[in-house]
């Protein structure tokens, strides 16, 4: 399987300011997080990205990808009609291909020196299917994110051969039908904000739009499991979400500790810490 294509969502109403944020990146240079996330598509070997955005904003995110601009398509999401629909928006784009997708209020920051974008790529080509990011998350966060359950695959580490898919699901619902073998207790495999996905990802979100019903993503995971094998794989490295609070400050600790600079925030955050409190 190769993967030359990229979607970035940015459509969503409570969404599309966040890509636009400023962080300082590890390197020492300030970017915006949609350039942080173009960097992390293009360093994943895709040739094209198309972002999926609001009407009207395209100008915008062309200037906030800074030198990457040039390179980025852009498909517009007509009605805030969820997070399905706005990956369907970029259906022509993606045609026939298989494609990688990412979310424009993610960060992810890498423990190795492939970036997470460069791991799931690497998987879903060496598995020849699909394959989405999964992060073991505590059952507390469940409400803010999709949910895998399946089993190993084949007895590897960190790859899943996934059976059922939910979104944002209850501790109680999860606790039926998403324990995964392994896991700590309490745990489950929540997304990462970064799938490789196949064409009949998309022939399915267009077939429930075409029928009138909503595009629902996890739904058409859940179905996706049924009719082919379909993978969740455990990267090295963790998401960030800039949307929740205090998200985009822990993403740029994050940023700042994982840089040539970690001595010189160590000792702010230490110093910080030491002062008395008023």
């Amino acid at each position: 399987m190769e993967i030359r294509k990229a979607v970035i969502t940015a459509a969503g109403p409570s969404q599309r300011s966040l890509p636009l944020q400023t962080l300082v990146d590890r390197d020492g240079t300030t970017k915006t997080a949609l350039a942080i996330i173009v960097e992390e598509a293009l360093d994943s070997g895709a040739e094209e990205i198309c972002v999926v955005v609001h009407p009207g904003d395209s100008g915008i995110y062309r200037a906030a990808a800074g030198s990457h601009g040039r390179r980025l398509q852009f498909v517009e999401q007509g009605k805030p009609l969820g997070y399905g629909h706005a990956v369907w928006s970029a259906h022509e784009f993606t045609g026939s291909e298989p494609f990688l997708l990412l979310v424009g209020d993610h960060l992810y920051l890498s423990r190795e020196n492939r970036s997470c974008a460069r791991q799931l790529v690497e998987a879903a080509a060496a598995e020849d299917c699909a394959v989405s990011a999964v992060q073991a998350t505590h059952e507390s966060k469940l409400p803010y994110y999709g949910a895998a359950g399946g089993r190993l695959a084949e007895n590897r580490k960190g790859l899943y051969l996934v059976s059922e898919v939910l979104e944002k699901p209850t501790p109680t619902v999860a606790e039926q039908f998403l324990i995964v073998p392994g896991l700590r207790a309490g745990y489950y495999l929540c997304f990462f904000g970064m799938h490789v996905l196949t064409p009949a990802v998309m022939a399915r979100l267009g077939a429930d739009i075409a029928a009138g019903q909503p595009a629902n993503l996890s739904r058409t995971l859940a179905s996706l499991a049924t009719r082919e094998r379909y993978l969740a794989s455990e990267l090295q490295g963790r998401r960030f979400d800039i949307g929740l609070k205090y998200g985009l400050l822990n993403a740029q600790l994050a940023l700042a500790l994982s840089g040539p600079a970690r001595a010189e925030v160590l000792g702010g955050l230490v110093e910080l810490l030491a002062q008395e409190p008023h």
